[in-house]
């Protein structure tokens, strides 16, 4: 069957003859369903059985994963009311996932002293004489079908409790969820908690590992009690500002063990269509640009592009609370479109703990992250690729950030308050002083349209003038090093009085 109209637009007909082609398709091959079967929308990815009414509605308002070109789903190859076969292929991706537990332990945590443990799991039959399972293996499925089925942990561990009691007594299977969760404990990637200044002055690692006190504002590293005459000698007790942070090579060394994961990172050069339009942040601009200056990156597909995202949030809920903590997110940029920005790609690199936000000193709190991106982007890293098996040299870049104007400044560094906000006009900014309301309004955006746009030469719709003047040219980056070069940069709150 032709599967090309995956491809074409949502609206045109022969995408529409498509859905009605795989519809048919799905309802012959899976009549015991009684029409309800997964869709493969780019929101449901084959997550939800629905009707198939529904799923004619998702296709043709989401569009269709374009990626699944082989219907397993919908009774292409393997039939999925055949119950045995659909087990077997589950049961082959547990042991999949079992290897590469073993094969990302053996890597990353050896030096933990928990990879031993991991490897007694797997060899440790579930009780004397099984064949089947191993502690390991067992836990592993179990895990499993609590993530696809949505189970509570309560529920999840009346049901290791009654199994525990239907196998023979001398079984090894955990009766608590802790006890399993501790079995999975080494799949979890390392993190590091670093203790920051109160005042955003300087994280407590490198030089200033073994300090007690910040060097610059004198305040304690650890909370001190209301009250305490030593409130600057305190050398116990929790911390009075932490940084979570997650290191990134780790985790890319994960995606990249993962077949379909690898798979989907070189789309952007394997399978994305190019018909001059902008489908993929492949087809912009800039992507092209830095093929065009560094080739040795833009050669590899598989090196990364990455977009920072960061902003303020409330992790207690309460909207009258003035806290706020501030997660610094990564996105792939390499991915399709359909799965880039699902939260299973996101990638949460650091969380910058509150109550108060780092403002324009999130660049202190930005140093780790930066030091792991700088070695990605000049020397790289080794990394096993799962989909061709082989290993390569990983480089990185950070192509983009995400954010609301407030945290762009921050990031940054650039004003975006007062008279000369405006990254692009800056000393040229056209602004407005409101006499009432004292206010400051940014007014000329009617430069930035073409010069025989209509617009620019209404009077009565904006402030009574014409415009008649270009759009600046933006600064290049020679230019903008230029202006920076001897900037004196001092990070830090003010210093707070000691009582």
């Amino acid at each position: 069957m032709d599967r090309s109209w995956m491809n074409a637009n949502r609206l045109s007909e022969v995408y529409q003859k498509g859905v009605e082609e795989l519809l048919e398709f799905a309802l012959k091959k899976l009549f015991k369903n009684e029409g309800k079967f997964y869709c493969p929308c780019v929101k449901c990815l084959n997550g939800n059985p629905l009707h198939f009414e529904e799923i004619r509605n998702h296709l043709i308002c989401y569009g269709i994963c374009q990626t699944y070109t082989k219907w397993t789903w919908h009774g292409d190859s393997l039939n999925m009311t055949n119950v045995s076969e659909r087990e077997e292929v589950r049961e082959d991706m547990d042991n999949r996932l079992e290897d590469m537990i073993l094969v990302i332990g053996q890597e990353y945590f050896q030096r933990a002293h928990v990879f031993d443990s991991l490897c007694n799991d797997k060899e440790e039959a579930l009780y004397p004489g099984c064949t089947n399972f191993t502690r390991l293996s067992a836990v592993l499925r179990l895990f499993n079908l609590k993530a696809r089925n949505g189970w509570t942990d309560k529920n999840f561990t009346e049901l290791l409790e009654l199994l525990k009691e239907m196998l023979p007594e001398d079984n090894t299977l955990p009766n608590r969820y802790y006890d399993a969760k501790e079995i999975l404990c080494p799949m979890g990637m390392e993190y590091k908690k670093i203790h920051a200044c109160p005042n955003d002055f300087i994280l407590y690692r490198n030089e200033f590992e073994e300090l007690n006190q910040c060097p610059v504002c004198g305040l304690s590293r650890y909370k001190v009690k209301d009250g305490d005459s030593n409130c600057d000698e305190s050398t116990t007790g929790p911390p009075a500002k932490v940084l979570w942070y997650l290191p990134i090579i780790p985790r890319f060394k994960r995606l990249f063990v993962n077949v379909n994961d690898a798979k989907n990172i070189r789309w952007h050069a394997d399978e994305r269509q190019r018909d001059g339009q902008l489908r993929h942040p492949a087809d912009s601009l800039q992507w092209k640009k830095v093929d065009e200056l560094y080739p040795e990156f833009g050669n590899e597909p598989r090196n990364l592009r990455l977009g920072l995202a960061t902003d303020g949030m409330n992790p207690y809920g309460n909207l009258s609370s003035n806290h706020s903590s501030w997660p610094v997110l990564l996105i792939i940029y390499n991915l399709p479109p359909s799965i880039c920005m699902k939260r299973k790609y996101i990638m949460l690199s650091m969380m910058i703990s509150g109550p108060r936000q780092p403002g324009n000193d999130i660049d202190v709190y930005l140093s780790p992250l930066i030091e792991d991106l700088r070695i990605l982007w000049e020397e790289g890293v080794e990394v096993f690729d799962g989909y061709s098996c082989d290993y390569f040299k990983m480089h990185a870049m950070l192509f983009c950030t995400i954010n609301d104007f407030p945290a762009y400044g921050n990031l940054s560094g650039y004003s975006v308050k007062g008279h000369k906000a405006c990254p692009i006009c800056e000393e040229d900014t056209c602004y407005l002083q409101l006499k009432h309301g004292r206010k400051t309004v940014y007014v000329g955006h009617r430069r930035f349209l073409k010069p025989n746009h209509p617009y620019r030469r209404f009077r009565k719709a904006f402030n009574g003038d014409q415009e008649n003047r270009i759009a600046p040219k933006a600064l290049t980056g020679e230019q903008i090093y230029q202006r920076l070069k001897d900037v004196n940069v001092k990070f830090g709150k003010n210093k707070k009085q000691s009582h």
